[in-house]
C-alpha cells in the first residue's frame, strides 16, 4: 500500500508482465538489450543462461543487480525460456533475446488484451528493425492477416512468429509445455503455436505491441543454421501434421541431400531424432492443419500499378 497526492491509501498495482530472455555467450549483445529492457519501474527480468562461458552471468548481475540469473550447466536451447517461465511469478511472460528489446509501453498492451480477453494465450508484436527503422518481413505478413481474425479480437489470427516478439499467457504456455526439448532450437516456435492451437487457445499479432531486433550485421542464414532449421522443420512435420505432409517432405529434403552437405546434415540430424517424435507423434487436427499451411505460405508481392 502507498498514499497518493491526497493522502488517501492506494493498491499498489500487481504485476502483471515478467521479461524472460535466454542467452549464451553473447555477453555484449545482451548487456545492450539489458540497458534498454531494465528499468526501476519497469517488468521483473529473469536471464537463463544456457552455460556461457564469456562470463555472462557474472556481468550481467554487476550491471544489472536486479535482474534474476539463473545458470544452467549446460545448453539447452530454446527450453531454457521454459525455465524462465517457470521462475516468473507474474501472469504474462513476454520473452526477448539477446539483440532484441520491447518498446516502452508495448508490455502494457499486451497485458490489456490478456486482461480483456482470457481466450488468448499469446500475442505477437510488430517488428522493428533497429538498424534503419523498417519494418520486418513477418510483421509485413501478419499485417496481411492471411489467417483472418477472430471476431472480437483485437488483431489477426497467427500461427507463426518469432519468439522475441512474443507475450504469452503464462498457464497457457506451460498447460502444452512450452518450447520443445526435441527441437532444442531453431522453428521451436511452430510446435508451440500448433499445440497452443489443438488446445483451443487463441493467437494474434498487435500491430501496437512493438518490439525491436538488432541483429548483429545482415541476418545471412548459415549452412549450419539452414540446416537446424530444415531439420526442426521437417520433425515439426512428423510430430504434428498430416503423414502425407510429413513423407513428401521427406522426399524432397533426402532428393536435395544427394548433393546438398547441408541438407545432408538435417537429414542426419531428423534421423536420430526421429523415433522420439514418432513417440511424441500427436497429428493436429483438419482445421487447424489447413490454417498452418497457409501461414506458411510466403506473401503475395502487392500487385503493381
Amino acid at each position: 500500500m502507498h498514499r497518493g497526492p491526497t493522502g488517501q491509501v492506494d493498491a499498489v498495482p500487481a504485476l502483471r508482465t515478467s521479461i524472460v530472455l535466454a542467452t549464451r555467450n553473447r555477453r555484449a549483445s545482451l548487456l545492450r538489450s539489458l540497458d534498454r529492457l531494465v528499468h526501476a519501474d519497469g517488468p521483473p527480468v529473469v536471464v537463463v543462461d544456457n552455460g556461457s562461458t564469456d562470463g555472462t552471468a557474472a556481468a550481467v548481475r554487476d550491471r544489472h543487480p536486479a535482474v534474476v540469473v539463473v545458470e544452467l550447466p549446460t545448453n539447452t536451447g530454446a527450453a531454457a525460456r521454459t525455465v524462465g517461465v517457470r521462475r516468473a511469478g507474474t501472469p504474462y511472460v513476454a520473452f526477448a533475446d539477446d539483440d532484441s528489446w520491447w518498446e516502452p509501453g508495448a508490455l502494457e498492451r499486451a497485458a490489456d488484451v490478456f486482461d480483456t480477453h482470457p481466450g488468448i494465450a499469446l500475442v505477437t508484436g510488430r517488428v522493428q528493425l533497429a538498424a534503419d527503422g523498417s519494418l520486418d518481413a513477418v510483421s509485413r505478413k501478419h499485417r496481411a492477416a492471411v489467417l483472418g481474425s477472430t471476431p472480437g479480437n483485437p488483431g489477426p489470427d497467427v500461427l507463426s512468429y518469432p519468439a522475441f516478439a512474443t507475450v504469452v499467457r503464462r498457464d497457457a504456455y506451460l498447460s502444452v509445455g512450452g518450447f520443445s526439448t526435441l527441437l532444442f532450437f531453431g522453428g521451436e516456435e511452430h510446435l508451440l503455436a500448433l499445440d497452443l492451437a489443438v488446445a483451443g487457445w487463441q493467437q494474434v499479432y498487435a500491430d501496437d505491441v512493438v518490439a525491436w531486433h538488432d541483429p548483429a550485421g545482415p541476418e545471412v542464414v548459415s549452412r549450419e543454421r539452414w540446416a537446424l532449421q530444415t531439420r526442426n522443420d521437417l520433425l515439426v512435420d512428423w510430430l504434428r501434421r498430416p503423414l502425407p505432409v510429413a513423407l513428401a517432405a521427406t522426399g524432397r529434403l533426402i532428393r536435395r541431400a544427394v548433393s546438398d552437405p547441408a541438407a545432408r546434415a538435417a537429414v542426419r540430424g531428423w534421423a536420430r531424432r526421429l523415433p522420439t517424435a514418432l513417440r511424441q507423434r500427436r497429428p493436429v487436427p483438419a482445421d487447424v492443419e489447413r490454417r498452418f499451411a497457409a501461414a506458411q505460405r510466403p506473401l503475395s508481392a502487392p500487385a503493381s500499378g
